[in-house]
């Protein structure tokens, strides 16, 4: 058993050593946009928020431009029950009547948003509150699903405000409300979101924080993780029924944003503290890696 000088030892020489491992990377991405969808577990645990949070601001104080783009489907729903609404889900997309549409709005723009601005500012962090309506960001349109209300794609964006905000040194913070050119709401899927605004930016990476380890090849096996392929062996890997379910629109969502020009996209597990520190500056990462093309280079 270590004394405690020993352990103390132990642990500055293993703060020294991911500090060494994390220099390159913090070389070779400073100055690069980096966008983030925050979502599942990683937003309902307050132990995971907090370093969430801290990991994004670290982003920021070593040189990196991140983008935090959020949704916030637990939360909404609470809402709807205190308020009598009955949530309604059809082919796995919300549906959305004008009573929800105000409810998310509220919920998105209003709660969330501001809750995870206040945390990052918290924690030293300069963090701004967006939606899509916000400097026309984000021009929706209906989605081509039947039957579904308020559901919305995105058919525009810009990202002026945005590059204005990054250049500045403050992080924005992004929900996924935007309004069509009447100024008709819409909820729009914040992986759908994150990818389109990662396009637009020519981020260096999209990041998608999940309930799940990654790619696998069998969702039942966390060692069967894939860590990393390109967009020919992703859409084979949904071909072939191995990526399937609610992962489908995940990997097109990366697949999509690798062909507008991001040069990498991760699928990572948001409920291991710290994941996104893990992913980005580590030699192994932690999670699946999609690049546009097998000889593109590492992580």
């Amino acid at each position: 058993m270590l004394n405690e000088s020993e352990y103390f030892e132990k642990a500055a020489a293993t703060r020294v050593r991911v500090l060494s491992e994390a220099l390159p990377y913090i070389q070779q991405f400073v100055g690069r946009k980096i966008v983030v969808k925050y979502g599942g577990a990683a937003m309902k645990d307050a132990a995971l928020k907090e370093k969430v949070i801290r990991d994004v601001v670290f982003m920021s104080c070593v040189g990196l431009r991140p983008v935090l783009v959020h949704g916030g489907g637990p939360e909404i729903n609470s809402w709807l029950d205190k308020l009598g609404i009955e949530p309604q889900f059809k082919n796995g997309l919300r549906v959305t009547d004008a009573a929800t549409m105000d409810v998310v709005e509220m919920v998105l723009v209003g709660r969330v948003n501001k809750e995870i601005v206040s945390l990052i500012n918290q924690a030293g962090g300069s963090a701004v509150g967006l939606c899509g309506k916000d400097a026309s960001l984000i021009t929706a349109r209906p989605a081509d699903e039947e039957g579904i209300g308020f559901v919305g794609e995105v058919t525009n964006v810009n990202i002026q405000i945005l590059d204005s905000l990054v250049k500045a040194g403050h992080i924005p913070v992004v929900s996924s409300v935007a309004a069509d050119e009447t100024g008709q709401a819409y909820n729009i899927n914040a992986d759908t979101v994150a990818g389109e605004l990662a396009a637009a930016l020519g981020a260096e990476k999209l990041i998608l924080l999940t309930d799940t380890a990654g790619i696998l090849r069998d969702y039942k096996d966390v060692a069967t993780l894939i860590p990393r392929l390109d967009i020919h062996e992703a859409r084979q890997l949904i071909d072939e029924g191995i990526v399937s379910g609610g992962m489908i629109p995940k990997v097109n969502c990366c697949v999509r944003s690798l062909a507008q020009g991001v040069r990498a996209a991760h699928i990572i597990d948001g409920r291991l503290p710290h994941a996104l520190l893990l992913e980005i500056f580590t030699d192994a990462g932690i999670g699946s890696m999609l690049v546009a093309s097998e000889f593109m280079g590492n992580r």
